[in-house]
């Protein structure tokens, strides 16, 4: 089995029912029947939640918190080794601080990376990328 690590774009697109939403939706149901573990780095756990509660509110955010915890999503630790990975991806490719953290995680967890964010396009040849 490998794993799925997802990272905020994907689920941002779920949670909010945008194009893609129902390949997300697939993927995780399968991962509910033991199918593929389904993993997300706390960095990016963040920033679903920050996300979340800009575009509408607090309350919101505390119905998306309650339904990522819910749906069975492994929530992967921050430790100092993987930031220091994410700090090399940073330096050598133009995306985003918190993305360098899903690539990193894939990395060490020898997972595949679910998302529909093109910044994720220059780093093919590190991970494999499923794209919803």
């Amino acid at each position: 089995m490998t794993p799925l690590l997802f990272d905020s774009f994907a689920l941002l697109r779920f949670l909010q029912k945008e194009p893609g939403s129902e390949k997300v939706r697939d993927l995780l149901k399968e991962a509910a029947v033991g199918r593929n573990p389904c993993l997300l780095n706390v960095i990016n756990f963040g920033e679903v939640l920050y996300t979340t509660q800009r575009r509408f509110g607090a309350e919101s955010r505390m119905q998306v918190f309650i339904a990522l915890q819910q749906m069975g999503l492994v929530l992967l630790p921050c430790p100092e080794n993987l930031v220091y990975r994410a700090a090399e991806l940073k330096a050598v490719y133009a995306m985003s601080y918190a993305d360098t953290f899903a690539v990193a995680s894939a990395m060490e967890h020898k997972a595949c990376l679910v998302t529909c964010d093109p910044e994720f396009r220059q780093v093919e040849h590190l991970v494999k990328i499923e794209w919803v």
